[in-house]
C-alpha cells in the first residue's frame, strides 16, 4: 500500500504543472520532417513542441538542413519559438527567434485540426504565416508563407512530418 501511495504522489507531482494545450495539443511531441523551400530545394529536419515552465509555455525547437543546391552552399537553419497565453486576452501568441537573426511575433488561430501562426505588425513590413495541419495520427503538414509589403502570401516552405517514436 505504501508503494502505491508513493507512486501516486510521484505521478501527481509530475502532472501538476502540465497543461493541456487544447487546440494545439496535436503538436506536442517530437517530429521528423522533410520538405522543400522555394529557393533552396529539398531539406530535412526535426522539431519538437514541449511544455516548459511547469506547463505555462509550449517550447518549439526546430532545425532544418539543406544540401548544396542551385549554386547555393549547404546550410543549417535553427529556430526557437515560445508559445504562451496572453495574460490580458488569454489568446494564444508566440515569439520566434532564428539563427538568421529574425524575430517574429505571432497571433495563433487554432481551428479544428490546424493552427495558423500569423505575424503581427504593420502592412509596410513583410508578413509571415505558418500553418500546421494534422494529417492523421502522428502526421503533420506544414506550410510557411511570406508576403512582401503590399503583396499576397506566397509559399516559401511546404513540408510533412511524422511523430518520432523512440525505440522501445
Amino acid at each position: 500500500m505504501r508503494r502505491v501511495l508513493i507512486v501516486s504522489a510521484l505521478l501527481c507531482s509530475l502532472t501538476a504543472g502540465a497543461q493541456d494545450w487544447g487546440p494545439l495539443q496535436f503538436l506536442v511531441g517530437h517530429w521528423m520532417g522533410e520538405g522543400r523551400t522555394a529557393d533552396q530545394g529539398p531539406g530535412t529536419g526535426a522539431f519538437s513542441f514541449t511544455p516548459d515552465l511547469q506547463g505555462k509555455i509550449l517550447l518549439r525547437k526546430n532545425f532544418a538542413e539543406y544540401p548544396k543546391a542551385k549554386g547555393k552552399p549547404a546550410y543549417r537553419h535553427d529556430d526557437l519559438m515560445i508559445i504562451y497565453h496572453d495574460g490580458a486576452s488569454h489568446d494564444l501568441r508566440a515569439i520566434y527567434f532564428d539563427s538568421e537573426e529574425h524575430i517574429i511575433h505571432y497571433a495563433i488561430q487554432p481551428s479544428g485540426n490546424s493552427a495558423v501562426f500569423l505575424s503581427e505588425g504593420s502592412q509596410d513590413a513583410p508578413r509571415f504565416r505558418l500553418t500546421y495541419t494534422s494529417a492523421g495520427p502522428d502526421r503533420l503538414k506544414l506550410k510557411f508563407e511570406i508576403a512582401p509589403p503590399g503583396k499576397d502570401f506566397a509559399t516559401y516552405i511546404e513540408a510533412s512530418a511524422h511523430r518520432d517514436k523512440p525505440d522501445r
